[in-house]
């Protein structure tokens, strides 16, 4: 089934959505399973998507690539974008109107191989020390979640870990598992502190109709192989995809 709506519907929806006539879409370069490449040739799932939802609304795509999650949000917050995506966060739902996921990320904790911590629960604990990539959605949500343990900030988590010996650097899984199998004396934690949501968003301004159309839009191209056939081509695992949203 089908959800395209009319063209007269189509030309509302695009003013509202891109009302500079071109569909302005902010991309995270630094996260390697949702992008890749070059700001000048960037490709992966946002890539698609942002070029699917310009196609389904007859609209230009101009893609802002950055190498930040807090930049991408940046964008949407100051107006520089009309569409984002990222993860589903309570500190940006202030901002942006979000769709259901489409990709399910874990985040999960490396650590010294001679490191005493074998939990995840373990790792909240005074004096444990955890290198965060700045703005991350892992950053917003061990800030708020942590009762005892310390977040320390940076360009990239596992680069703060190592240069400031922390106790433990948090990431995504595959960037993750890439670092400890390059750096012999570091493993990961077994399981994971959270499942980290990226949706499509858009500024929470927008005509519920618009939010409507991206959250509709999302559902399908999740449920007819559109989002699983662009993680495989990325070299991404298809397994990211997100299950349907609650009815």
């Amino acid at each position: 089934m089908t959800h395209t709506p009319n063209s007269a519907h189509v030309s509302a929806l695009a003013a509202d959505l891109a009302p500079t006539g071109v569909l302005r879409a902010s991309v995270n370069l630094g996260n390697p399973v949702l992008a890749q490449g070059t700001p000048e040739a960037p490709s992966g799932i946002t890539v698609d998507l942002a070029r699917e939802i310009g196609a389904r609304l007859g609209l230009p795509v101009e893609l802002l690539c950055f190498d930040a999650a807090r930049k991408s949000f940046e964008a949407m917050a100051d107006g520089r974008a009309d569409l984002c995506f990222l993860a589903v966060d309570p500190a940006r739902e202030t901002e942006v109107a979000f769709t259901a996921p489409y990709v399910v990320i874990e985040g999960v904790y490396a650590v010294p191989l001679g490191s005493g911590l074998t939990t995840v629960e373990e790792v909240d604990a005074p004096g444990v020390r955890i290198g965060v990539k700045q703005g991350s959605a892992y950053d917003l949500f061990l800030s708020r979640s942590l009762a005892h343990a310390t977040v320390v900030r940076g360009a990239e988590g596992v680069d703060t870990f190592r240069e400031e010996g922390l106790e433990v650097g948090a990431g995504i899984r595959r960037p993750m598992t890439s670092y400890v199998r390059e750096h012999p004396g570091v493993r990961l934690i077994e399981g994971r502190f959270m499942e980290i949501r990226q949706a499509v968003g858009t500024t929470v301004g927008r005509a519920p109709e618009t939010v409507a159309f991206l959250r509709s839009t999302v559902e399908e191209l999740k449920a007819n192989g559109f989002v699983a056939d662009s993680l495989r081509r990325a070299g991404q695992d298809a397994g990211l995809l997100a299950p349907p949203a609650a009815a």
